[in-house]
């Protein structure tokens, strides 16, 4: 899993909309990227729609948002356009960038081993590099975990 110190990844995949986002529109900004399972789900709607409450908050520290999980972009648009986040989903189906993070595991639920998103948020400074990684996130509570030590 990537680690504090690491920089950010380079990536490229598409967002809610089908359109084109690379990691390096992101260069000089501090950036929060949060990787969960699955869209419309009860945990990471709990968590996507906590940071989207929380927007101002974290625009007035200075990040920038992106959510990421492997799910297909029209599965990221419903969950966008249900909720109005505002901020970018991706939609990273090739896994690639969940691959680069390291939060595709295997995970284990109720005796069966599959592969899985770890759900994981990392944050970095406005120089790419990577300054905080929660690996708990309180999906309730996920915008103050990241503003905690701002």
């Amino acid at each position: 899993m990537l680690q504090v110190g690491d920089h950010l990844p380079e990536f490229e995949s598409v967002n809610q909309d089908g359109k084109t986002v690379k990691s390096a529109v992101f260069a000089g900004k501090k950036l929060v990227i949060f990787f969960y399972p699955k869209a419309n789900t009860p945990g990471c709607t709990a968590e996507a729609c906590d940071l989207n409450d929380n927007i101002s908050l974290l625009k007035k520290e200075g990040y920038e948002l992106l959510g990421i999980s492997a799910d297909s972009v029209s599965a990221q648009k419903k969950f966008h356009e249900k909720f109005g986040f505002q901020y970018d989903l991706i939609a990273d189906e090739s896994k690639e960038i969940l691959e680069k993070f390291g939060v595709w595991q295997l995970k284990k639920f109720m005796g069966k081993e599959y592969m899985g998103i770890v759900r994981t948020t990392f944050i970095f400074d406005e120089n790419g590099v990577c300054t905080r990684v929660i690996e708990k996130v309180n999906t309730k509570n996920a915008a103050k975990q990241i503003l905690k030590n701002t």
